[in-house]
């Protein structure tokens, strides 16, 4: 009989700590991300919050390398993220595939960056992987529309924001956040020094406002 209790309460014991397992939630994305899980990046920040208890409880991991567009992402899908066996994956991408179509004529085409990123969402979705995705933030802070790629940001972050109702994702918009905080702060219409440090990575004013939208999109 005391076998049994012991059996029993062992049992509880192990469902319990099942329960109480933290989510893990992969960040996957480009040198904003390889950037986030350095000393005051948005990753840093959050894990932070959570280890000081004034955030849930969450396990987090950075998979950000600089340079990378959707398809690269959608290349090493397997080995940087389903390998890892996450619950929640936060796709944050975009701002190359827009940028270096000026800079190195090496961007993401719109009909290949939504066939590429709804390829990544799929695959994430048919491992019952929870799949958040976020519009691009900027690429010039000015807020007088003389930002040279503006136009091209508000295209691409409009595909995401319909992928996100397409698919039944999760949406962080950061690029509206972005925009909405420059043309409350920045009455200098500065191109950088408000959210970013060179017009597009973070400074610490962006990384800090980046953990709390991510920290809000992972509670929805």
């Amino acid at each position: 009989m005391k076998k049994i209790i012991l059996s029993i309460s062992i049992l509880i014991l192990l469902t319990s700590m099942q329960i109480q397992k933290s989510p893990k939630v992969i960040f996957f994305g480009d040198s904003i991300t390889e950037a986030g899980v350095k000393p005051g990046g948005y990753i840093f920040i959050m894990q932070d919050k959570i280890k000081q208890g004034t955030a849930p409880n969450y396990e987090l991991i950075g998979s950000g390398i600089g340079g990378n567009k959707v398809y690269d992402l959608y290349l090493r899908l397997q080995e940087d993220v389903l390998d890892k066996k996450p619950d929640v994956v936060v796709i944050y991408i975009g701002v190359n595939d827009v940028w270096h179509k000026q800079s190195s004529q090496t961007g993401t085409d719109p009909d290949k960056f939504v066939a590429f990123y709804s390829a990544i969402i799929k695959k994430l979705q048919s491992s019952g992987i929870k799949v958040i995705i976020c519009t691009p933030a900027v690429i010039g802070e000015r807020t007088d529309f003389t930002n040279q790629l503006d136009g091209d940001l508000n295209r691409y972050s409009e595909m995401i924001r319909k992928l996100a109702i397409s698919y039944g994702c999760g949406l962080i918009d950061i690029r509206k956040s972005f925009l909405d905080y420059n043309l409350a702060n920045n009455p200098q219409n500065k191109e950088s020094g408000i959210l970013t440090s060179d017009r597009v990575h973070l400074n610490q004013a962006g990384n800090q406002m980046l953990a709390e939208l991510m920290f809000k999109g992972l509670s929805k």
